[in-house]
């Protein structure tokens, strides 16, 4: 349990470390830290980010990473990503954030030989990633599943419970870092949805009402899916939990 936990301080200790260097760098190492600063700072949705990281861990389950610069198949992910999400992003803008993300405090590149060599890098691995998906852009997403179940689990709680215990919060970003690692392939959607669930009622240290009434205190996820059992629950938690022990650790 104290390993549970500690996931809460290895979380908060993360966020204070600086923008990585992605130059100095070694491999993949930071691959999916640059997936996720790039989302954020063209403004997709966090479902939309982590599908690119699945995009990125499906590709690269099949393709040699020493084949491919990383940094230009993340940014043809956060492309491709988009238009699964129906939240296309402009080459252009994808360019130049990849770019500024790499060449800390640089300004947009101009059309001249740089930018024209990045945009059709960038295009060509994004038609490779594409055509190693097999063209299929369907990624069922564990974000919707939480959210369902967050919706059903809130009414067990009386309101003052529930609004003292940032469940909501901590699920979905147990979740979202959970994309860091390629393990996430291994499970199905509404099972790592119930597992950053359970994980961050844990952490928070908050019962489900009557669950401890029930035979057995798992039970209380088998109305979300019946077919998840206790052990592949907690298996998934600790895949989760190992990603805050990763090196480097995600931003």
């Amino acid at each position: 349990m104290k390993d549970v936990i500690d996931v809460m301080a290895l979380q908060n200790t993360r966020r204070e470390r600086r923008l990585p260097d992605y130059r100095s760098a070694s491999g993949h190492s930071l691959a999916t830290n640059f997936i996720f600063e790039c989302g954020i700072k063209l403004g997709l949705q966090p479902a939309t980010v982590a599908t690119a990281a699945i995009f990125y861990h499906k590709f690269f389950k099949e393709a040699d990473k020493n084949d491919y610069d990383c940094y230009v198949i993340c940014t043809a992910c956060l492309c491709a990503a988009g238009k699964s999400r129906d939240e296309p992003v402009r080459l252009r803008d994808a360019v130049n954030v990849a770019h500024n993300s790499i060449n800390r405090g640089a300004g947009p590149l101009e059309l001249g030989d740089e930018y024209w060599s990045w945009r059709g890098a960038v295009a060509q691995a994004e038609l490779l990633v594409l055509r190693l998906l097999g063209f299929n852009l369907d990624a069922p997403s564990p974000h919707r599943y939480l959210l369902h179940y967050l919706r059903s689990l809130q009414e067990w709680f009386p309101p003052s419970q529930w609004r003292s215990a940032p469940v909501a919060r901590t699920a979905m970003s147990f979740l979202q870092d959970f994309h860091h690692s390629p393990s996430i392939l291994d499970y199905r959607a509404p099972h790592i949805a119930v597992a950053s669930l359970t994980l961050a009622l844990h952490v928070l240290g908050v019962s489900v009402p009557l669950a401890s009434m029930l035979d057995d205190d798992a039970a209380w996820y088998s109305v979300f899916t019946k077919d998840l059992q206790k052990e592949k629950n907690w298996e998934i938690m600790e895949k989760i939990m190992q990603v805050y022990s990763r090196e480097p650790e995600p931003i």
